[in-house]
């Protein structure tokens, strides 16, 4: 049976220099895994406004082969970020809020496709809101035993809590986080002072988490799992934004896991994958399937 890998929360625009590029963590982690195992096996679950952004969005997906379980929402607007580039290329985001992604329901549909998941992919900015926190925790209810929960931490403005991560990590088997999250989470936590593998060893150990994804830039990125730990350099490429950068990386590792890849050769393909998106506009440039 293929994998069915998921990617729920926000789906958006990303307004960037004049220009806007469909956006979003989840929906950027759908996209890029299943350019890697194949456009069947991924989906993007999120909501919609029924207006001309939320109709040139599902288009844009259509048009790149991304398969979608996107409501619509008669209400609210669909999502729009205000992307401005610092000097060093790293993005910097003004969040609209009460859009329509604020509103994801728990639908028949969403339920059978948390039952067949084999990879699910969240993080805070969506559960910003009651309502779609609740559907996302409900979907995470519902996937099966094996499998694999990824939490990407994406810490965006003021929008998470204590207990949005700390319910968060109950719940994940895989976390990501970048250097700049790493203190603001062990901070809320009351994790005290150690390395950087120190503190991502004691949220393992504390909230049964079986690995850990901790980037940092330009200064490279580990993984750590129960018996292993794996760093790699970044590589130097020309660099055009880092916009959609951490959801490749995520995307990668999670495909090559799922095709049984060991530890280093699936953190390599991260990096690699991860880098190359760095080298071109927007969160969702064409990749290559894995071979």
């Amino acid at each position: 049976m293929k994998p069915l890998v998921c990617g729920i929360g926000e789906c958006l625009w990303d307004k960037l220099e004049n220009e806007k590029k469909p956006g979003g963590a989840p929906m950027n982690f759908a996209y890029h895994v299943g350019q890697l195992l194949g456009m069947d096996n991924s989906i993007a679950i999120s909501s919609v406004g029924n207006d001309v952004l939320g109709k040139e969005i599902v288009e844009e997906y259509d048009s790149v082969g991304l398969r979608h379980s996107l409501a619509v929402d008669p209400i609210h607007c669909t999502g729009v970020v205000e992307v401005k580039l610092k000097d060093n290329g790293i993005p910097d985001y003004d969040i609209v809020e009460n859009v329509a992604w604020d509103y994801i329901p728990f639908s028949l549909e969403t339920k059978q496709m948390a039952s067949k998941c084999r990879a699910v992919c969240f993080g805070t900015l969506a559960q910003r809101s009651e309502f779609s926190r609740t559907s996302i925790n409900s979907f995470l209810n519902m996937v099966p035993k094996d499998c694999l929960i990824i939490f990407d931490v994406n810490l965006r403005g003021r929008y998470y809590t204590k207990e949005i991560i700390e319910n968060s990590m109950r719940k994940c088997t895989i976390m990501k986080l970048n250097e700049e999250e790493l203190p603001v989470v062990c901070q809320l936590l009351e994790i005290e002072e150690g390395t950087p593998e120190e503190r991502c060893r004691k949220m393992m150990e504390l909230w049964c988490i079986d690995t850990v994804i901790y980037t940092c830039g330009a200064h490279g990125s580990f993984i750590f799992t129960m018996d292993e730990t794996s760093y790699r350099d970044t590589p130097k490429v020309n660099l055009v934004d880092t916009v959609g950068a951490g959801d490749s990386f995520t995307a990668a590792y999670c495909a090559a896991i799922l095709k049984g890849w060991p530890l280093d050769k699936a953190h390599q393909l991260a990096v690699d994958v991860s880098a190359y998106v760095c080298t071109k506009h927007g969160a969702m440039p064409k990749l290559h399937q894995l071979s």
